[in-house]
C-alpha cells in the first residue's frame, strides 16, 4: 500500500465516515489499479496519465470481462481518488478529470410480486428453525422499510420505536433516515423481542446487547448472515434468485405502483439523487393502459 492510498483510505474512514464495506470496495479497486499501473511500467500512482487510466478501464472490459456497472464503479473510485490527490496538492493536475463514463444499458432490478413476497414472509416456521421468530421479524422489517442487508444487521434497540411505529435507519455515509413501518412488522418485531431475543442475549457476555437482531450466539448479524437467512427462507418458500436487495427493490416498486410520490420513496430509501430512485418508475403496459383509461378525458 502506497502512502497516498493509505492516507486516502484514512480520509474516507475518518472524515467521510464511509461504511466498512464501502472502504473495502475502494481499497480493492485501487489496489487493482496500482497492480495494473505497475504492469504498465508506472511504479507510482501519482505519475498516472489520462491515457494510462483510460487503458486500465478498457482492460477491465477487454481482459477481465467485467460488466459495465462494475467498470463504472471502478471509474467512480478512480475519480474520487485523483480528485482527492489534486485537492490535497499531491499532484499538479487531475488525470482522471476527463475520463468518460461508459454508457450502460439500464437494467431493471429484480422484483418480487406481492404473492411471492407474502410467501417469503410466511416461510419461517418453528418446524424449520428454532430462530424462526428472529427470521420473520428480520424479513418483515426489511420489506416494510426497504432496508439494505447491512442496515438491518446494524439496527439497535433504540432505533426501533414501538410507540411511533418507526425505525431510525443508518445508511451509507452514516446518514440517518426515519422510516415508518406497518403493523405486521411491528407485531412480529415485538413478538421476537418478547419471546426470542432474551434467550439469545444469554450467550452474549454483555457485548453488543444493543443490537436488535442477534445470531444464535447472541452476536449481531453481519451482511453474510442476513444473505443466508433470506436465501434459506426463500428456498423454503419455493422461490429462486432471492437476495436482500431484491426485498428493497420490491419495497420501492410496490410503493410506486401503489401511487407513492417518487420523492417520498427517495427519502424512504435514503437515496441522495432522485435519478437513482427513478428506476422504480417502470410499470407494465397493462398499468399504463389502466392509467390512460382512468385519467384521460378521451380514453
Amino acid at each position: 500500500m502506497t502512502p497516498a492510498l493509505r492516507d486516502f483510505l484514512v480520509y474516507l474512514k475518518v472524515e467521510a465516515g464511509l461504511a466498512a464495506s464501502t472502504l473495502e470496495a475502494y481499497e480493492s479497486d485501487l489496489r487493482q489499479l496500482l497492480e495494473d499501473l505497475a504492469s504498465r511500467g508506472v511504479d507510482d500512482c501519482l505519475r498516472a496519465t489520462p491515457e494510462i487510466l483510460a487503458a486500465h478501464l478498457r482492460g477491465l472490459h477487454t481482459e477481465r470481462r467485467l460488466d459495465v456497472a462494475t467498470i463504472t464503479r471502478h471509474l467512480a473510485t478512480i475519480r474520487v481518488f485523483y480528485r482527492w490527490l489534486a485537492g490535497n496538492h499531491r499532484i499538479a493536475s487531475n488525470p482522471a478529470r476527463l475520463l468518460e463514463r461508459p454508457a450502460p444499458w439500464r437494467t431493471l432490478p429484480g422484483v418480487m410480486s406481492p404473492g411471492e413476497m407474502k410467501a417469503l414472509l410466511e416461510s419461517p416456521s418453528p418446524e424449520r428453525s428454532a430462530l424462526w421468530l428472529r427470521d420473520r421479524a428480520m424479513l418483515e422489517l426489511m420489506y416494510a422499510a426497504g432496508l439494505r442487508a447491512a442496515e438491518v444487521g446494524a439496527l439497535r434497540l433504540d432505533q426501533f420505536s414501538r410507540d411511533l411505529g418507526m425505525l431510525i435507519v443508518t445508511g451509507k455515509g452514516n446518514k440517518q433516515r426515519l422510516v415508518p413501518i406497518g403493523r405486521p412488522a411491528e407485531q412480529w418485531s415485538e413478538q421476537y423481542l418478547a419471546d426470542c431475543r432474551p434467550y439469545l442475549t444469554r450467550f452474549n457476555d454483555n457485548r453488543d446487547r444493543q443490537r436488535l437482531l442477534l445470531s444464535h450466539t447472541g452476536r449481531p448479524l453481519d451482511r453474510i448472515a442476513v444473505w443466508q437467512i433470506v436465501r434459506r427462507n426463500a428456498l423454503a418458500a419455493g422461490l429462486e434468485d432471492v437476495h436482500p436487495h431484491k426485498l428493497r427493490h420490491s419495497f420501492a416498486t410496490h410503493l410506486v405502483r401503489g401511487g407513492a410520490d417518487l420523492r417520498v420513496v427517495q427519502e424512504l430509501l435514503g437515496h441522495a439523487d432522485i435519478g437513482t430512485t427513478q428506476i422504480y418508475t417502470h410499470v407494465d403496459r397493462a398499468g399504463l393502459k389502466a392509467v390512460i383509461r382512468k385519467h384521460h378525458p378521451r380514453p
